[in-house]
């Protein structure tokens, strides 16, 4: 590993941070237009939000898998094949005649997304210096950020240009783009490893059980409210009655919020110490999700928007910093592979929990219950950062 004055983040650009933006806009491009899609093929709104998060349920199931795919692999041919798969996945919704079809490609780019994500955490964990980890990651969760802007303004320009239906050319465009630049641009050479066992897997999680059930909890909690804000506020679109093309625009002017915040976040992480990026991004959450009651026309459904992208922007990229800040170098695949399916549990769970509760309690009901979750969350996050993950300049 490089030592931070050696290291420069413009390396990072063309093999991680472009590709990432790619990949992300993809993903970011077609939800507001899931649900709007599903209903159109006979569905009702609890069930548009399973179909939804038929995205986080692909990366959950892929997450054990990927971290064998990555060691047989290597880091960069791994993220080739996610990003092409991102692209020849989503086919089935491209062409969808029903909703099976539609939840077969959007499950597909989901799964993409988790072998692209944790082959490139992994890579970044044992190649960027511990002292500027924080700020190189809040750079890849502004990637992402951007994507969750540009990808929505994209998707907002193609349904008033073609239709709904034409968004989902969009990840077979960009996850197929980012493929080809990952193809052709080499960071550093991919280091194949003895291809790890689910069994090897489990025992790493096993030996490193605390801080996976009490970080790695909290982080699940933090994904679960990302999760839910990125369905909830699709859904909540719907039960107003906001055109798809206007909710993507709202959505999409949220995310510039979000992303114009990611530096900030990782400037804070590496100065004062990850929990002062993570108690308040999970508090703010937390209570967004509590005060979705105050969304009841276009104009208060932007400002609540806004604020979750507050709230979500202050933690730019801590779900990823911890993870790198946890993992043991011995190990480090199958620890983040653990790591990676408790954050996915919870962002797969969401859909699944909110769609009952929908039935149940109403929408605002529902997105008010995953809100207490928040609060828990800050706390673990308050309790259990240790100092190394505080400070990269103590250690234990």
């Amino acid at each position: 590993m490089a030592s931070s004055a050696e290291f420069s983040k413009r390396k990072l650009v063309l093999p991680v941070y472009l590709p990432s933006f790619l990949f992300s806009s993809a993903e970011f491009g077609i939800i507001p237009s899931i649900p709007a899609t599903a209903l159109l093929l006979g569905a009702d709104l609890a069930t548009a939000g399973l179909i939804t998060g038929l995205l986080m349920i692909g990366r959950l199931v892929a997450d054990l898998p990927a971290a064998k795919l990555i060691d047989f692999l290597g880091e960069r041919r791994a993220m080739i094949v996610a990003a092409a798969a991102g692209a020849i996945g989503i086919l089935p919704s491209l062409f969808a005649a029903n909703l099976f079809m539609l939840g077969a490609g959007v499950f597909i780019v989901g799964a993409g997304s988790a072998v692209f994500g944790l082959a490139r955490l992994s890579w970044m964990t044992e190649h960027v210096p511990i002292a500027i980890r924080a700020r190189a990651l809040s750079v890849l969760g502004g990637m992402f950020r951007a994507g969750s802007f540009v990808g929505p303004s994209l998707a907002a320009g193609v349904i008033a240009l073609f239709s709904v239906q034409a968004v989902y050319y969009l990840p077979l465009i960009l996850c197929g783009l980012a493929a080809t630049i990952l193809l052709f641009v080499r960071g550093s050479e991919d280091v194949a490893k003895n291809s790890s066992s689910f069994k090897d897997t489990f025992a790493v999680a096993r030996r490193e059980g605390k801080k996976l059930a009490t970080l790695g909890v909290a982080s699940s909690i933090l994904s679960a409210l990302r999760g839910t804000r990125m369905i909830g506020l699709p859904l909540i679109a719907v039960a107003l009655t906001i055109p798809t093309e206007q909710a993507s625009l709202i959505i999409g002017i949220a995310g510039a919020l979000d992303f114009a915040m990611f530096y900030l976040s990782g400037q804070i992480m590496d100065r004062f110490g990850r929990s002062f990026a993570a108690v308040p991004t999970l508090a703010g959450l937390g209570l967004a999700h509590l005060i979705v009651g105050i969304a009841i026309d276009a104009n208060t459904f932007l400002l609540l928007a806004l604020l979750m992208s507050l709230a979500n922007g202050i933690g730019s990229g801590v779900i990823m910093v911890l993870g790198a800040d946890l993992a043991p170098p011995d190990k480090r695949s199958e620890f983040l592979a653990s790591y990676r399916l408790l954050v996915d549990f919870g962002d797969a769970a969401a859909p699944l929990v909110l769609a009952p509760m929908v039935l149940a309690v109403g929408l605002t009901g529902a997105m008010a219950g995953f809100g207490i979750l928040g609060f828990i969350g800050a706390g673990l996050m308050y309790k259990y950062i240790p100092v190394y993950a505080v400070s990269p300049k103590k250690k234990p």
